[in-house]
């Protein structure tokens, strides 16, 4: 009796934007897995259907985009400490036929700094995060687990508080701020990270003055479309390092490959490369 090849999957409404097949179609040819990875636009309403019904379609998992990700959490059995501390899952697998649920959002956003950046975790350091939306809560919680202290800035200081009271169980110093004390935090920061659309292709600019960031600060921006924001343009003539979204994209991507295919894949620059391509082709001049 063969066995039927595992399919995975894209999880969102609309969905056909995700770079997701590229990536995973790449590994799965690469390492030579008889497998499939899919595109699935599923409204709310159905959504909750096709994840209960993974196995009797073939599915063995896939990756959640918005805006299922709080609802995934609430579908899954059982879930990872990222997950349960953020709130949301990403990362759909099954295990010995139950639903399980993860977030490698942190888990990516994290070993991109690392590997983009070496050295950024200075010893008592400080993080600038612009934002207080889903990517922030997973970028909060990678520096609390580090022990790096957080500034929170959003325009809505109400929800940066919210945040910051959410992750306070983990120790490291949470703060929220407005905009109008943005220069005040500079000086001060090691790292600043955008965490808002501002900045993403059809969204508003981010319009942020670097001028008070100390030289040593690494600017880390999780937009990937443009590739080179103009946020990364100016840090970058500023002379700081500087840490794009794709990479994040990348290295939260091998986590649920892994879960789903048995194996966990590695990140080559012929891979960044076809992704840098297809972005740059796709991108409104």
């Amino acid at each position: 009796m063969t066995q039927t090849p595992p399919r995975a999957c894209v999880m969102g409404h609309p969905v056909a934007h995700s770079r997701s097949p590229m990536i995973h179609g790449y590994w799965l040819k690469e390492l030579g897995i008889a497998g499939s990875y899919e595109l699935q636009d599923l409204t709310p309403e159905a959504f909750p259907q096709f994840v209960e019904s993974f196995d009797k379609n073939g599915f063995v998992g896939g990756n959640v985009t918005v805006p299922h990700k709080e609802v995934a959490f609430k579908l899954a059995r059982r879930r990872d400490a990222a997950a349960e501390a953020i709130g949301a899952v990403n990362v759909l697998w099954l295990e010995d036929g139950i639903l399980v649920g993860g977030n490698s959002d942190t888990h990516g956003f994290i070993n991109n700094l690392d590997h983009a950046a070496p050295g950024w975790d200075v010893k008592g350091g400080r993080a600038v995060i612009l934002g207080a939306g889903g990517s922030a809560r997973s970028a909060v919680y990678a520096f609390a687990k580090r022990g790096v202290e957080v500034a929170l800035v959003n325009r809505n200081v109400e929800r940066a508080r919210e945040l910051a009271a959410h992750f306070a169980h983990l120790g490291a110093p949470i703060t929220a701020h407005t905009y109008e004390e943005l220069p005040e935090l500079l000086p001060h920061a090691d790292v600043l990270v955008n965490c808002t659309s501002c900045g993403m292709v059809g969204k508003p600019r981010l319009e942020v003055d670097l001028t008070a960031l100390k030289g040593s600060a690494v600017v880390y921006d999780v937009v990937y479309v443009p590739l080179d924001t103009e946020l990364l343009r100016e840090a970058k003539t500023r002379g700081h390092r500087i840490v794009d979204g794709l990479g994040m994209l990348l290295e939260q991507a091998g986590y649920g490959f892994e879960k789903w295919f048995g194996v966990l894949p590695e990140l080559t620059t012929e891979l960044r490369a076809m992704l840098e391509a297809d972005i740059r082709a796709k991108t409104p001049k």
